[in-house]
């Protein structure tokens, strides 16, 4: 991926995700006045993780709700199309209600209505509508591509946040059983 079209070029979380910090060596990590006691660090790491797994079920219900809004701005799209080059009167039927539906007549039209969400309706002409639904499929596209990547990248930071806490709690049960051997 480029950017995000701001200028900014392969940014590591396009959502302010925090990078976690590979431990490399234990025993250096471990000794900063910050790390003691070992349970403290356990638990600030688990803590991290937890986190990690709250952000990625928010951008998992992201990356749903937009996979279901890119086809609905598809099929509007069509239909704007359809009723660009409608001639005639068009029959068709509609969804109602839950398996109930709706047999109706299409006049000809410049103007359609368009759902803005919040119960708001506005009526837009044909060309307008098209560039409004272009445009929200363009932003769309682009937000969906930035929650992957995201995703991507959470993904790699709770990995680590869990070879971090694997490699401190190693680190503790080592130097545990070497005070147990040397007394």
């Amino acid at each position: 991926m480029e950017g995000d079209g701001a200028g900014t070029k392969n940014p590591k979380s396009y959502s302010g995700i925090p990078e976690a910090v590979f431990v490399e060596n234990v025993d250096e990590f471990m000794s900063k006045p910050e790390n003691s006691p070992v349970e403290k660090v356990l638990r600030s790491l688990d803590e991290q993780h937890s986190k990690y797994k709250h952000m990625e079920l928010s951008l998992a219900t992201k990356r749903r709700r937009l996979r279901q809004q890119i086809p609905e701005l598809a099929r509007s799209l069509e239909m704007i199309e359809k009723l660009k080059i409608q001639k005639e009167d068009m029959e068709t039927k509609f969804l109602l209600s839950d398996q109930v539906f709706v047999k109706a007549s299409i006049p000809p039209t410049d103007k359609v209505c368009l759902w803005l969400g919040a119960n708001v309706m506005l009526e837009y002409t044909l060309e307008d509508a098209e560039h409004l639904l272009s445009s929200n499929m363009l932003t769309a596209k682009k937000n969906l591509a930035c929650v992957e990547h995201d995703l991507d990248f959470l993904r790699d930071q709770w990995t680590t946040t869990e070879v971090n806490m694997a490699r401190v709690y190693n680190w503790d049960v080592k130097k545990r059983q070497a005070a147990k051997a040397s007394s």
